[in-house]
């Protein structure tokens, strides 16, 4: 069985094919597009004409080359730089005309809860009680739990690309002023969600997400190249000492350092806070990176259920696309949720 999935996030369009005979999806091929679609974000959260037929473009380029590696359906779907737009139901209907798929918008807690599948089958039973950190351009993701699903799943709108458009828009490197205004934003929204988290007491605490993986190189993890089976931790103080040295360097002076790159040395400065902030208020005074994130929870659950059709939108939404007849998605309805 071969499988596919294709992500719309904040930064890039990813594919990721996968050979699924066994219970874990083994890579065969993988490629991304770059769009950087939060630089084309307004004051308003809205994409405009330009970066949504980039979109489309990109989707459809990316559904073509999944056909020519034997996935006749992968699973499309964007992150909440789309999700949270205002214009997300126009959005959807312009890919879906231009690539003929159904881009599916999954709800915050419904990421939250395949990253941490996909973190929980990587890292095994041995990690216990276990909670979960992602950390998205649009988003921040957590979850926490002892099985293989998680039993506390929230996404909080303290995505990386966001607050920097938000906070750091006029301003590169940023004032004290605002990294410090960023931090009381972050600890204010996360004041419940970091309760939950100490009164949870993880035994292990995991990252994903670009954002975290770079900031983890930052702090000293080893590099990409040495593979995805060498252990990679990052220590709060670590992190603390990255945010130091992220606020006084402006954009292309970040992406000098190690691990952080070109198109994300930006909003490295915003992801670092949210970062440190959360594991502060959490009490976690180390995490451990995970290169498995929602990609693979997807392709886990497209590997449980024998077909792609697991995920069906709930009724009752407000927002509708076209949809796809046969992939179990109603013809009419297709989720898409607006909550922040």
């Amino acid at each position: 069985m071969r499988v596919g999935v294709i992500d719309a996030g904040s930064n890039t369009v990813r594919l990721v094919v996968a050979d699924a005979d066994g219970q874990v999806p083994l890579p065969v091929h993988t490629s991304k597009r770059r769009l950087r679609l939060a630089e084309y974000v307004d004051a308003d959260g809205r994409l405009g004409d330009r970066a949504v037929g980039e979109l489309a473009a990109a989707v459809a380029a990316a559904r073509a080359e999944a056909r020519r590696w034997g996935v006749a359906e992968p699973f499309v779907f964007a992150t909440a730089v789309v999700r949270d737009a205002p214009n997300a139901r126009d959005i959807c209907r312009t890919v879906h005309e231009r690539a003929d798929v159904v881009l599916q918008l999954l709800p915050g807690e419904k990421e939250a809860e395949l990253t941490f599948l996909a973190a929980r089958r990587w890292m095994g039973w041995r990690a216990g009680p276990m909670a979960v950190l992602d950390i998205g351009g649009g988003s921040f993701e957590v979850a926490c739990g002892r099985s293989r699903l998680p039993d506390f799943a929230v996404a909080l709108p303290l995505g990386a690309a966001r607050l920097t458009r938000e906070f750091f828009a006029k301003h590169d490197p940023p004032p004290p002023a605002l990294v410090k205004a960023v931090r009381r934003h972050v600890r204010h929204r996360l004041r419940d969600v970091a309760a939950r988290i100490r009164w949870e007491s993880p035994r292990t605490t995991v990252v994903t997400s670009r954002t975290m993986q770079q900031l983890a190189r930052l702090c000293g993890a080893p590099p990409g190249r040495h593979g995805p089976f060498v252990p990679r931790t990052m220590a709060q103080e670590d992190l603390r000492r990255a945010v130091r040295q992220l606020r006084k360097l402006p954009a292309a002076e970040r992406a000098k350092l190690p691990g952080i790159s070109p198109a994300r040395a930006r909003q490295s400065l915003a992801g670092a806070v949210v970062a440190h902030t959360a594991m502060k208020l959490m009490s976690i005074d180390v995490v451990t990176v995970c290169p498995w994130a929602i990609r693979e929870g997807i392709l886990l659950r497209t590997v449980e259920e024998g077909s792609v059709g697991w995920w069906t939108a709930p009724a009752g939404d407000e927002a509708c696309v076209p949809g796809r007849p046969g992939l179990g998605f109603d013809p009419i309805r297709s989720q898409v949720n607006l909550a922040n």
